[in-house]
C-alpha cells in the first residue's frame, strides 16, 4: 500500500481508498474503506495494515501474513471474514468485512456511563454466538480432512463486535495458534494474549487447546454480567496466575439476578483445571441455548439490535464510535489510483 498525501493505491485491478482510521491496535492499524470495482461498483470494507514499526520485524510480519492465511477459510456468521491479503510499496496489507458496531469493550463501558448492568439474556445470547464462532474454528479442517487444531488465544471484549443488525462477530486471530502455521511451536518459549483475559495454563506458558479459549470467553461472560474483571487489577503476569487458579468466581457477589443456571455456566467455563471445564465450544453454547430457549421464546439478534439502539442513540445518523481516541477522518480523500500487478 502506498501513500501520496491522502491518495492510497492498491496492488491488482482491486482499488480501495481509506476513508477513515477506525482503531490502532498492539501491532496493526484498522481503517474503513471503499473497495471500487468495474461499473460505478462500491463496497466498505475494512483494511488492516501493519504499524510502521514493526513491518521490518520478520515475526511481526509473518503473524500477520498468518493471520491472513489462516482465516481466509473461515466462512462462518459469528467470524469477521477475511477477503485479501495483499501487498503495496513494501507493507502488507489485509482487507477484511467492514463491521458497522461497536466491540463489547466499548458496550461494557457505555453501560457503566449509564450505571446500568448488561441483561442477563442478552449476555449469554452474546457469550453463546461467541461459542458457536469458536467451534467453527477449533473444528475447522483443511481441504485434506485434516483439523487444523486452531486456539484463538485472544478472545477478550475488545475482540467480539456486535453489529447494527445484532450480529456477533468474533475478530482478530493475529496471535492463533493452528497446526500448519507460524505460531504452532512456540508455547512454552512466550506468551501471547491479553494477561486479564488468560487461562492459567495460557499464563503459565503451557499448551492450549479450544478450552483455553473457554476460560477467556467465561472471563469476557462475568465481566459482562457484573462489570467486573479482577485480573485487571494484577500488576503483572505473574501475580494474575496463581490468581486465576484460586480465584471464586461467584457472579452473585456482585449482582443478584444472575439465575442459577448461569452461575454453574460461568462457573465451569471458569474451572481452573481444563479437564473440569466443557469439553468443548459446542458443548458450552448448548448449555447457554438450553437456559435461554427451554421455556419457549428467548433473544435474538433483532431484540440486541433494538437494545444497542437504546444505549447507543447516536447511532441511528453516524457510524458508531470506534475505541475511544481512535478515530482519524482522512482528511479531503481522493479517487484511488489503480494499483499495480
Amino acid at each position: 500500500m502506498a501513500s501520496n498525501g491522502n491518495r492510497w493505491s492498491i496492488t491488482g485491478k482491486t482499488r480501495y481508498l481509506l476513508t477513515r482510521k477506525i482503531a490502532v491496535g498492539g501491532m496493526g492499524a484498522v481503517y474503513e474503506a471503499e473497495q471500487y470495482g468495474a461499473e460505478g461498483f462500491s463496497k466498505t470494507i475494512a483494511i488492516k495494515t501493519i504499524l510502521p514499526k514493526f513491518s521490518r520485524v520478520p515475526m511481526f510480519v509473518e503473524m500477520f501474513i498468518e493471520e491472513a492465511k489462516l482465516v481466509a477459510d473461515l466462512v462462518h456468521q459469528n467470524i469477521v471474514q477475511i477477503y485479501q491479503l495483499g501487498w503495496w510499496d513494501d507493507t502488507y496489507f489485509i482487507a477484511m468485512e467492514y463491521i458497522d458496531g461497536v466491540n463489547l469493550e466499548q458496550f461494557i463501558q457505555r453501560h457503566k456511563e449509564l450505571n446500568r448492568l448488561v441483561p442477563v439474556d442478552l449476555a449469554s445470547f452474546i457469550i453463546s454466538r461467541v461459542c458457536r464462532g469458536l467451534e467453527y474454528a477449533h473444528t475447522k479442517r483443511d481441504r485434506n480432512g485434516h483439523l487444523l487444531g486452531i486456539v484463538h488465544r485472544d478472545v477478550c471484549p475488545k475482540n467480539i463486535m456486535i453489529t447494527r443488525e445484532g450480529e456477533i462477530k468474533l475478530t482478530d486471530f493475529g496471535v492463533a495458534k493452528a497446526k500448519r502455521f507460524y505460531m504452532r511451536d512456540v508455547e512454552g518459549e512466550f506468551v501471547v494474549g491479553k494477561d486479564a483475559y488468560m487461562s492459567p495454563e495460557q499464563a503459565a506458558f503451557q499448551p492450549t487447546d479450544g478450552r483455553s479459549d473457554l476460560f477467556s470467553l467465561g472471563i469476557v461472560y462475568f465481566e459482562l454480567l457484573t462489570g467486573v474483571n479482577r485480573f485487571r487489577s494484577s500488576e503483572t503476569r505473574a501475580d494474575a496466575r496463581p490468581l486465576k487458579r484460586r480465584f471464586s468466581y461467584n457472579p452473585l457477589k456482585y449482582r443478584k439476578d444472575i439465575p442459577h443456571e448461569v452461575a454453574q455456566i460461568l462457573a465451569r467455563s471458569l474451572r481452573a483445571h481444563v479437564e473440569d471445564r466443557y469439553s468443548s465450544a459446542a458443548e458450552m453454547a448448548m448449555a447457554l441455548e438450553m437456559h435461554m430457549y427451554s421455556k419457549g421464546y428467548g433473544p435474538t439478534i433483532v431484540k440486541l439490535a433494538k437494545y444497542l439502539d437504546e444505549i447507543f442513540p447516536e447511532r441511528q445518523a453516524l457510524p458508531l464510535p470506534p475505541s475511544s481516541g481512535d478515530t482519524e477522518m482522512m482528511s479531503e480523500p481522493t479517487m484511488v489510483i489503480p494499483g499495480r500487478h
